[in-house]
């Protein structure tokens, strides 16, 4: 059977889904590993609160087992990570999250990075995680867009704010690097590079190369 990579989207915002697909375009390659992405049907339109994290968590499993035979690894496309470590108790196969996969890109880009988040209420939750990587002291800063999942879709607002957040930053906060903190913002990520002229890391973009390294290679564990 032909590896494939199953990329997750854990909202039921298929924009948000095709925006990871045409993200992902790039790392599709002959002879590489297929890459489907999917929408979790169960999620919210956005996981934009703990609540939301916590409850995809069970139908992720529950898709995790039923593809376990057809995938070679699985990619987990929200940035809170959610069930990540629950994920890879049912499958042996690499279970990647873009949230740890884009801030350990980030690391080896630069040595301060910064995230923008889309709600202010998001960063409690991700300054958490960063914790637990044990990263915290390489965090410049998070900054918000204050727009929820559905609305990133809207080009104008939605660029101007992530650029005004990236130049604060880089400026105020000193970041050398950008994590983007949402899987719907894949759309933005070369057009803000070009704008802050700093390295800005699309999650998914990087946990799925990171995910076909680990195919390629046949790295078990994770």
């Amino acid at each position: 059977m032909a590896d494939r990579i199953l990329v997750i989207n854990p909202n039921s915002t298929e924009a948000v889904t095709r925006g990871i697909d045409e993200a992902c375009a790039p790392l599709r390659m002959e002879g590489g590993p297929a890459i489907d992405c999917v929408t979790l049907k169960e999620g919210p339109p956005g996981i934009e609160t703990q609540q939301h994290v916590d409850g995809v968590v069970a139908p992720m499993l529950k898709l995790i087992q039923e593809k376990e035979r057809d995938y070679s690894a699985f990619v987990v496309a929200c940035y809170s990570d959610p069930g990540l470590h629950s994920l890879r108790e049912v499958t042996r196969k690499p279970v990647l999250g873009i949230s740890e996969c884009g801030i350990l890109n980030a690391l080896t880009l630069g040595q301060k990075f910064g995230v923008i988040a889309i709600l202010q209420q998001s960063i409690p939750r991700h300054l958490r995680y960063v914790g637990s990587l044990g990263v915290a002291d390489r965090l410049a800063g998070e900054v918000a867009v204050g727009l929820p999942v559905v609305e990133l879709s809207d080009e104008k607002k939605t660029f101007g704010r992530m650029v005004e957040a990236g130049r604060l930053l880089r400026d105020t906060h000193g970041a050398t690097v950008v994590v983007m903190g949402c899987a719907g913002m894949a759309r933005y990520r070369k057009p803000l590079q070009d704008e802050i002229g700093i390295p800005v890391v699309e999650p998914t973009q990087a946990a799925v190369a990171m995910a076909i390294g680990r195919v390629r290679l046949n790295w078990a564990g994770n």
